[in-house]
């Protein structure tokens, strides 16, 4: 770009060389302006596509946090039920009513406790 204010600055001017150093300090206002508006876009663009990524981030959490509110709810019906199916099945026993204790892996198998919640037939989907 011709800087057209050369020819004006000259006659006020006292020798040409202050002249071309005003020119040469527009152009490194220029140049540093140019620099750092490239900059300030390159942070916001950083800036949005951090913003873009939390808010991906945190609409994940939030299924996560669903998915697991909804599997306690699961789990609490589940743990009723069977409480439940314990208090008939107690006073049924026989192995408790013997008198004679047993080790826990015969009433309860160390297997039986490794099943998905899941496996319980009123708890299929």
């Amino acid at each position: 770009m011709p800087h057209s204010s050369d020819s004006s600055d000259s006659s006020f001017s006292r020798s040409p060389l202050p002249g071309k150093q005003d020119s040469s300090d527009d152009v490194r206002k220029v140049q540093r302006r140019e620099k750092n508006r490239i900059a300030a876009q390159k942070s916001r663009q950083r800036q949005t596509q951090k913003a873009d990524t939390l808010h991906l981030e945190s609409e994940d959490l939030e299924k996560q946090n669903a998915a697991l509110r909804k599997e306690i709810k699961q789990l609490t019906e589940e743990l009723k039920y069977f409480t439940s199916v314990l208090s008939s099945h107690e006073p049924l026993c026989s192995v408790l009513a013997s008198g004679t204790p047993s080790p826990p892996e015969v009433v309860y198998s160390a297997h039986a406790f490794h099943q998905p919640h899941i496996s319980s037939p009123r708890f299929q989907p």
